[in-house]
């Protein structure tokens, strides 16, 4: 077998919606099923044009009093353009809810040494990418997620979306 490209790697990421506008309830009860769009801001747009299938992406309700990771959920399809004319969109599908919220209060604090996360350093960006030291520590934050029977995902396996790898973050 050949060497994987840099674009053959899993990424991670986190998507921000206001509870008010989607909601992870939302998310779970369109049958974990969604089209993510409405991105408008250029550098968010092209994070989320560089998700590709498998992806792992944070679930965040961003716009309340504290701001928190709820959920995880899979890309199912990489960027199309909408027949609306409205942009381009990723779809994504639920894998399960955090097993402890993570505040963005306490991700500050247990995440100290990882100054250049985007979401510290642009906190305005609707889709940020995740470092996988960030990814892991944030899920043992959260004590993991439900789904696939697993903490966390760290491994290159396409399919596999489970597995627990929860580290200390360097940064």
């Amino acid at each position: 077998m050949g060497k994987k490209s840099k674009r053959d790697e899993k990424q991670y990421w986190l998507l921000k919606s206001e509870p008010g506008e989607w909601s992870w309830l939302d998310q779970a009860s369109n049958g974990g099923l969604s089209k993510w769009d409405g991105v408008k801001n250029h550098q968010a747009r092209n994070n989320l044009k560089s998700a590709r299938l498998h992806d792992l992406c944070f679930f965040y309700h961003s716009g309340i009093k504290s701001p928190r990771v709820v959920g995880v959920v899979t890309v199912v399809r990489e960027w199309y353009e909408d027949d609306d004319g409205g942009g381009g969109s990723v779809d994504v599908r639920a894998v399960g809810e955090m097993r402890r919220p993570v505040d963005l209060t306490e991700m500050k604090g247990g995440l100290k040494n990882c100054k250049e996360f985007g979401l510290f350093r642009q906190p305005r960006l609707s889709v940020v990418p995740v470092p996988v030291d960030v990814w892991e520590k944030i899920c043992e934050m959260g004590d993991g997620y439900e789904g696939y029977g697993g903490v966390c995902a760290s491994n290159d396996d396409e399919g596999d979306v489970g597995g627990s790898v929860p580290v200390a973050a360097e940064c």
